[in-house]
């Protein structure tokens, strides 16, 4: 793979968000007011509908921030008849006497605590209210309010629901509801299964980053041993097909990741999507291409090293020939169906091939530059994801990273898995800067303690595996503290992994060495004394 291509895998995968969440949930609203009778949780609530005594659709809602809270066990919630309110809206009081039925009403021009006291009086149990939206509103009471006394809960549903359950009441069928709020549990496999698996693309890519290292200078030797002097005095570069940050670029970053940001966040479309998944899938094919290439050359040697001219394409190998095509189908049969349950599984296939295949190439020199890169990722999570709020009213990355506006489940340019034993349902997702990024750090000090010959103990690459491995997981602990809103994972991983390498050359009087040259001091003995 050429430097070009390098780049374009590298700016593909920079330019995405980084950041962990867990499924979709409804968060608190800190700017609404909270009065006594007036500070619920906004929580999401499952409706379970009954027509003609057979089970039918389920729907979702949002608790209101007042009115009495919902039982959280679907053995414990009792199954009411439901009534259509006349007049609509509920602003007034019902013709007729509920008599314990749960009322379905519009969103009009009243209040909804005015509703809930109107269909409390008129002897409601609870209150169902149709937006004028498909998606689903808080509803939050206003300052100046003070007789909040209201004991039924208020669940919002999406106009599409409601005009359902509407759709069927008018039609004379009898229908009946049960509310209920299930939590969510503490930890899920999911984020388990992730947490491997952003360990587990690390490790990989950083021994084939380590062992690719060492081979091209075993090539470099041998040909520095029969070398004439003249040669030995010319300036040696890098290992052809490897690009190596520097610092400006990795300041860059900061600004372009930004713009992209901005960019997917103003036109995030159906269509724009369909962009990213094209672009995904391009990049997937390469990595696919040359993960599947590296490793079966181990065994079809011949075929790896015999190359034929491809129009368009240049000198290939009759391997790659033959491994393209399934990556290609591979990368199609995922963009068509990615719609189907289980299309996850050839994202994460695709991403961590891609990962892995940057992590090869792209490589960070130093520890100067790493600490760079790292610090500029730092910064750039924290703003996108809580500072953002201020000037775009609302999470800008996890906006993006959630697909909102679009028909789709998020952006394709992460790693996904599907909670497995939540009751809401909802993917557990990090992102590929989170991954990388540390992974470009973590790689580096892999290489570092071969070339110093260090073992795992006396060496940096354990411990920085073991930091990114902490950080992450204090990301998911902070993670299921915050109820499954997103967090920057950035903002754990680096102090942990950039603090580990930085401590640990302090203590043992390698950081300036680290952090200029980045590799051991070793006299060249193929140089003679007067060259060097």
């Amino acid at each position: 793979m050429d430097r070009s291509r390098a780049l374009r895998a590298l700016m593909l995968l920079w330019l995405i968000p980084g950041l962990t969440y867990a499924g979709d949930i409804v968060h608190e609203d800190d700017k609404a007011p909270k009065l006594p009778g007036c500070s619920n949780h906004f929580i999401l609530v499952k409706v379970q509908t009954w027509i003609n005594n057979e089970e039918d659709s389920e729907f979702v809602g949002v608790g209101a921030r007042f009115g009495t809270t919902i039982q959280t066990k679907e053995k414990y919630a009792s199954r009411t008849p439901l009534s259509l309110s006349d007049p609509s809206d509920c602003c007034t009081a019902p013709k007729e006497k509920i008599a314990g039925d749960i009322l379905l009403v519009h969103r009009g021009r009243c209040k909804f605590t005015t509703k809930a006291k109107v269909a409390e009086a008129a002897g409601a149990s609870a209150l169902l209210i149709i937006n004028n939206r498909k998606e689903l509103y808080k509803m939050v009471c206003e300052r100046n309010e003070t007789d909040l006394d209201i004991n039924i809960p208020a669940i919002m549903l999406p106009h599409d629901a409601g005009v359902s359950l509407e759709r069927s009441l008018k039609s004379g069928a009898s229908l009946s509801v049960q509310l209920y709020s299930p939590d969510r549990p503490l930890v899920d496999t999911a984020e388990v299964f992730l947490w491997l698996m952003a360990v587990g693309t690390i490790l990989c890519a950083s021994y084939w980053s380590a062992w690719s290292a060492r081979e091209a200078s075993i090539e470099q030797e041998k040909l520095l041993k029969d070398a004439p002097d003249e040669f030995l005095k010319m300036e040696t570069t890098g290992s052809s097909g490897v690009v190596d940050i520097n610092t400006t670029s990795a300041i860059l970053f900061v600004v372009i990741a930004s713009c992209f940001l901005i960019l997917l966040y103003k036109l995030m479309s159906f269509w724009f999507v369909e962009l990213l998944v094209v672009l995904f899938a391009i990049g997937g094919v390469e990595g696919l291409q040359t993960c599947l290439v590296a490793m079966l050359s181990r065994w079809f040697k011949c075929a790896g090293e015999t190359f034929i001219k491809v129009p368009f394409f240049g000198v290939v190998s009759y391997l790659t020939l033959a491994v393209s095509p399934f990556c290609v189908a591979f990368a199609v049969l995922w963009a068509v169906y990615r719609r189907i349950s289980f299309a996850w599984i050839g994202q994460d296939v695709l991403g961590i091939a891609l990962i892995i295949t940057v992590l090869q190439i792209v490589r960070v020199p130093n520890l100067k530059v790493g600490m760079v890169l790292l610090s500029c990722a730092f910064l750039y999570d924290i703003f996108w994801v809580f500072v953002s709020k201020r000037w775009f009213h609302e999470s800008v990355m996890i906006v993006v990273a959630r697909g909102d506006r679009t028909a789709e489940d998020g952006v394709p340019m992460l790693l996904k898995i599907p909670r497995m034993f939540d009751p809401w349902g909802g993917y557990s997702i990090i992102g590929f800067g989170d991954i990388l990024l540390p992974g470009l750090l973590i790689a580096f000090s892999l290489r570092y303690d071969w070339a110093a010959r260090k073992n795992l103990q006396a060496g940096y690459f354990l411990w920085s595996m073991v930091a990114y491995g902490s950080g992450l997981l204090i990301t998911y602990v902070a993670l299921n503290l915050m109820d499954g809103h997103g967090q920057p994972a950035l903002l754990y991983i680096v102090p942990f992994t950039l603090g580990t390498l930085l401590t640990l050359g302090w203590k043992r009087g390698e950081l300036t060495n680290l952090f200029t040259k980045g590799e051991p001091e070793r006299v060249c003995p193929h140089i003679p004394p007067s060259a060097q």
